[in-house]
């Protein structure tokens, strides 16, 4: 069985683990800490990265750091993992779910400024398989009514829009170091401030709502509870094994993308039919090799499709199921219909993708496709 998803190690993860064992500085903000989180900004090229336990928390953080009231509306799309939502529920924010595009899964612009009013605090565009969203067209609608931008970029790491590295286009971003993505620490993410204003207030929602921090930088003589926070640093062993995959970060990709481009070639054929079509990289876009993804013309055709794939010794899966219509938000809600939103939920299913597969996978994955649709 060619498995879904498998971990790629570069090495020198037990290396750098052990270094941090050996050094007895075993809780967060460590020697590790700020090597990955150097290589993250080295990467990015402006802004302050924080690493968090998840990239949950890492959006929990920028929700805290919105400073939501009673009243406001978060904008987010439905198309989405739970935590994109969640994590500004849990502070109170009435959620707004807008729509996914016709040609691609990310946020629909178009959906967005139906919804936008004088309520709105955030807009969360999501970088689906880590290919950019319209970031001109969603900066213009926040601009309109001061809404702040958070990125969530789980899934976008070294991947761009108009040549800004996607994470450095909000005030704050969210990034997830899971091992479904392409760099991976087990469990991990990154809050990423681009606005210098608030890097220290981002430092002491991390630490709890202390100024921990700045306390151990010298720049106070003690430290205090100063405002809302919560524990999310990691400790300086997932930060190790971090730092190992993101010194790694160009052959990662280019294994990826190796893998990806095979798929693309292979069944580039199948978009001449009526009833299935393939990724779409708008030209303002590029693409990460996080996911090759295939969209079905109907839940039917998918479940077969899936069905035909395990029997041939692949392991394909679908997605998100979309939240507007979720048990815990459509028994208390009411929304429009969003009809781009449920066809990826019925109609989406993602083939093997990781670093380590290689290209007779590769094609033993494309030979069963073609297969199923002849």
């Amino acid at each position: 069985m060619i498995p879904f998803n498998k971990p790629h190690l570069v090495g020198t993860e037990n290396l750098y683990i052990g270094e941090a064992l050996a050094s007895r500085k075993l809780s967060g903000d460590g020697s590790f800490t700020k090597r990955a989180q150097a290589l993250i900004e080295a990467q990015l090229g402006s802004g302050k990265s924080l690493l968090t336990t998840s990239c949950t928390d890492a959006l929990e953080a920028a929700a805290l750091l919105c400073d939501l009231k009673p009243g406001d509306e978060v904008i987010v799309p439905s198309y989405t993992f739970v935590s994109t939502a969640n994590a500004f529920a849990l502070r109170g924010a009435t959620i707004r779910f807008a729509d996914s595009g016709a040609d691609n899964p990310n946020i629909d612009p178009a959906s967005v400024a139906s919804l936008v009013n004088e309520r709105t605090r955030a807009i969360v565009p999501v970088h689906y398989a880590g290919v950019a969203c319209d970031m001109d067209a969603l900066q213009a609608i926040a601009d309109g009514v001061g809404a702040t931008i958070v990125e969530d970029a789980a899934q976008a790491i070294s991947s761009f829009y108009k040549g800004k590295p996607l994470g450095t286009l909000g005030t704050f971003s969210a990034f997830s170091f899971h091992e479904t993505k392409n760099i991976v620490c087990g469990e991990g993410g990154s809050l990423h401030v681009n606005d210098p204003a608030r890097a220290l207030d981002a430092e002491i929602v991390r630490e709890k709502g202390t100024n921990r921090s700045a306390f151990f930088r010298g720049e106070v003589d003690k430290y205090n509870w100063v405002g809302l926070g919560s524990s999310y640093l990691p400790s300086e062993l997932v930060a190790a094994f971090l730092t190992a995959q993101l010194e790694a970060v160009d052959a990662i990709q280019a294994r990826r993308i190796a893998v990806w481009d095979r798929y693309a070639e292979r069944l580039a054929h199948l978009t001449q039919r009526n009833d299935i079509s393939l990724p779409v990289i708008p030209d303002y876009a590029t693409n990460n090799a996080h996911m090759f993804y295939l969209v079905c013309d109907a839940l039917e055709t998918r479940t077969r499709l899936i069905e035909h794939l395990k029997a041939s010794g692949v392991m394909a899966v679908f997605h998100y199921q979309a939240l507007h219509a979720s048990p815990y938000f459509a028994a208390n809600n009411a929304t429009q219909p969003l009809a781009q939103a449920t066809r990826y939920t019925d109609c989406l299913v993602r083939l093997p993708l990781y670093a380590d597969m290689d290209m007779d996978d590769a094609d033993r994955v494309a030979d069963a496709v073609c297969a199923f649709f002849g």
